[in-house]
């Protein structure tokens, strides 16, 4: 079991560097979250210790399970599911350095005021509904630089960059206009030039669509089944925080 993982996070290493050389990127520029969702707190470890340390919840609940037996590996978590509200404060209790589905000024405004509260500062990536589809979260792209300049005025969240989900798609062109948006609308942004706003994380593609996500501009790859294995519930069932 081990090994199958560790295995299984070369083969996709391999992948983003024949991807980068590809496309003319430096290796170094693209980071690998390995989506640890439904994935048992043991196995995580396998991949920790090996020193592939940056990981991601969808769900609160899990973040909460898995925190006691992961603390002692030093690690990066990152937060990508659908925040609810309430959750908030539930959330900021185990060490999430950034929640890369900030998608609502609602959610912002109450993350700010509890971090104001814990005296605390948090990074984000705002996540853009790329593929127009009513069952994926994320801001529109055409309120996408309006909730960046709306989020900026909130000194406690530290804006990095942006975040999708591209289409679940075989036509690889249709699932390329949704990274290329994300890619255009940062260029939008970089060029306001707004205080509090960083551009420098592209978080964009998973196992399937990776090298074009790369080929985009994509800086973190959020990769799950393809190192764990395949799980037990479908995909939908991942998006919402209940």
């Amino acid at each position: 079991m081990n090994e199958e993982i560790l295995n299984n996070i070369t083969d996709i290493q391999e992948r983003i560097n024949n991807a980068c050389i590809n496309s003319n990127r430096n290796p170094d520029e693209v980071k690998l979250l390995l989506a640890t969702k439904t994935v048992p707190a043991e196995r995580i470890k396998i991949a920790l210790q090996a020193g592939h340390t940056l990981i991601a919840e969808n769900k609160v609940q899990e973040l909460k399970e898995k925190y006691e037996i992961l603390k002692e590996i030093p690690h990066t978590n990152h937060f990508i599911g659908h925040l609810q509200t309430n959750k908030i404060k539930d959330l900021l209790k185990y060490n999430v350095s950034c929640i890369q589905s900030l998608d609502r000024l609602d959610l912002a405004e109450k993350l700010h005021q509890r971090l104001q509260f814990e005296n605390n500062t948090i990074e984000v990536l705002i996540q853009v509904n790329t593929s127009f589809e009513e069952s994926k979260f994320g801001v529109s792209p055409d309120n996408a630089i309006e909730l960046v300049k709306q989020v900026a005025q909130l000194e406690t969240l530290k804006i990095k960059g942006l975040m999708t989900i591209g289409l679940f798609s075989a036509e690889i062109e249709k699932v390329r206009k949704c990274f290329r948006l994300l890619k255009d609308i940062q260029q939008q942004i970089i060029a306001l030039n707004i205080s509090n706003v960083e551009m420098q994380e592209l978080s964009m593609g998973m196992s399937g669509d990776m090298e074009t996500a790369i080929e985009e501009g994509a800086t973190i790859i959020r990769v799950g089944t393809a190192i764990f294995g395949q799980r037990v519930y479908p995909d939908s069932y991942y998006w919402n925080e209940k």
